[in-house]
């Protein structure tokens, strides 16, 4: 049959307006990437098509999702990097809530930063956001034209028959979701949801509509600061509502590491953080930047197969170096004073003790702790247990040669003196036996394996390599418990990127208990 060429020229022409159609409808959809604008006057959220770049699949950008309201320094902050480091970052500005949702469904772009760190929270629960950094903190204020000629004061005025009112939207903006949960408290809510003029997608369109015709609205008062005529009045119902924004990586990063660059950059004291105060805002007390950050970590020796494939992974992901010295923790900690008062080192970023012991001897220099696994004392003994050692009172013959950790220098040291007193022995063992003592945890097991003891008390995470070698006698008693916390210094100048470090670690169950630990962190 001869095909019909005319026919299928319009079909195929057909299919072709329907696919650009739906291409146009997608755009419209689920916004566009921009440039940072470069015109302050366009500054309200709305598309411009003067500033289209790269495409979001292009290998040169990082694809940025940005809360409306937080335009002004983020372009300005993107400006700076983009020429500091020749990184381009493509921008789609709309309401926290409208970009989590387009978010979920494109499942592309590489950082999220939203106006209230509720939606940070849903989204990781979604699966759709990883690492977060606080940026700055912001409240919901009454926003009124300079002057205030309508003697605006309250919520309750917001409800006067000649007040005329615009809202952001609460399914859209993260300030109109916040003004809902705190007016539907105070009972002004309601009442002020019918008598509202207009809703608006973002914070930047609630204040100028207030600028052109409208007597007053709700919005951030850091969305204020950016606007010299326009004046914030804070009020008890809203004052209440203090939001942190964060800045977020999108889960399906292809680029993590650049995306972390950023951020860190975004949320860095010296850096964009000064931008978001010159512009009125109040930022957190972030981090110091460094464009390849160094962390020092103090740990336990017990902690080291656990925590070095998760250093590893960390750094790899960060771009960061973190510089790990394990020792018994005596030792660790009498160097911390050391750094205290002649300070010719790098005190730790963090801490990692092999028992809550010594976390407990230097708490004054460090932040809250958090309990993050255990592990059991045992007796150690060579493969078969030639010498029938069944008991701690087994330690006391003659014929049997014991090894001990050092209670000065190391956590095991001090845990076996503690449960040697407990059970009433250990008087008679250092006054009967010269019993040898080691500086670390790592050393007891192979004097085990080498015949230099007949028995050792140590960990039983430090038995697991060498299996084969030896055999663990388990001691019955409470006190056969060691706690591994991890704590961050007051001093340290690196605060988010150590709470980035913890966070790895809280996710590293697994590893914890593939070398041997028994998982205690609850959150």
């Amino acid at each position: 049959m001869v095909p019909r060429h005319g026919s299928s020229n319009s079909l195929y022409l057909f299919a072709i307006g329907s696919v650009a159609l739906l291409i146009v409808l997608g755009l419209a959809m689920f916004g566009r990437w921009t440039k940072p604008n470069s015109n302050p006057s366009t500054a309200d959220g709305t598309q411009d098509t003067s500033n289209a770049t790269t495409s979001p699949d292009s290998d040169e950008a990082l694809m940025m999702y940005c809360a409306a309201g937080m335009r002004y320094p983020v372009d300005e902050i993107v400006k700076q990097y983009e020429a500091e480091f020749g990184k381009k970052i493509s921008l789609n500005y709309s309401g926290s809530n409208t970009l989590l949702s387009q978010l979920e469904v494109n499942q592309t772009g590489d950082l999220y930063l939203a106006a209230d760190d509720s939606y940070i929270t849903k989204g990781r629960d979604k699966g759709l956001l990883a690492e977060a950094i606080p940026v700055a903190t912001q409240t919901p204020v009454i926003v009124v034209k300079r002057g205030n000629a309508k003697n605006i004061q309250s919520a309750a005025d917001l409800l006067r028959d000649d007040v005329s009112v615009v809202l952001p939207d609460p399914d859209a903006a993260a300030c109109g979701k916040k003004a809902k949960q705190l007016l539907s408290a105070s009972g002004h809510w309601n009442a002020l949801q019918q008598s509202a003029r207009v809703y608006k997608p973002t914070v930047n369109e609630t204040i100028n509509a207030v600028k052109i015709d409208v007597d007053a609205g709700i919005v951030w008062d850091s969305t204020v600061a950016q606007y010299p005529d326009m004046e914030a009045i804070h009020c008890e119902e809203l004052d209440q509502g203090r939001a942190t924004i964060e800045i977020a990586v999108v889960k399906q990063t292809k680029h993590p590491t650049a995306a972390l660059h950023f951020a860190r950059y975004l949320a860095s004291i010296d850096k964009g953080l000064e931008i978001f105060r010159a512009k009125g805002m109040q930022p957190v007390a972030g981090d110091r930047w460094s464009e390849h950050p160094e962390l020092t970590l103090f740990a336990g020796a017990v902690n080291r197969k656990a925590l070095e494939p998760i250093i590893k992974e960390f750094q790899e992901r960060e771009g960061v170096t973190v510089n790990t010295k394990y020792n018994g923790c005596g030792i660790l900690t009498a160097e911390m004073r050391s750094l205290q008062s002649n300070p010719v080192g790098s005190f730790p970023d963090t801490f990692m003790a092999c028992d809550v012991y010594y976390m407990e001897t230097v708490k004054d220099l460090f932040l809250e702790s958090e309990n993050v696994s255990a592990t059991d004392i045992v007796m150690v003994v060579k493969k078969g247990n030639p010498k029938k050692i069944q008991t701690l009172k087994d330690l006391l013959r003659d014929d049997v040669r014991l090894v001990l950790g050092e209670p000065k220098q190391c956590t095991i040291g001090v845990l076996s003196k503690r449960l040697l007193q407990e059970e009433g022995i250990y008087d008679q063992l250092t006054r009967d036996k010269e019993i040898n003592t080691k500086q670390t945890s790592a050393m007891l097991v192979p004097d085990v394996i080498t015949g230099s003891a007949d028995v050792v008390l140590a960990y039983v995470t430090d038995t697991q390599a060498e299996a084969n070698k030896v055999d663990v006698v388990p001691i019955e008693s409470p006190q056969a418990k060691a706690i591994q916390p991890f704590s961050i210094a007051k001093s340290s100048a690196n605060k988010y990127l150590s709470e980035r470090l913890f966070e790895k670690i809280a996710q590293s169950r697994d590893k914890f208990e593939a070398a041997g630990f028994q998982w205690r962190l609850q959150k």
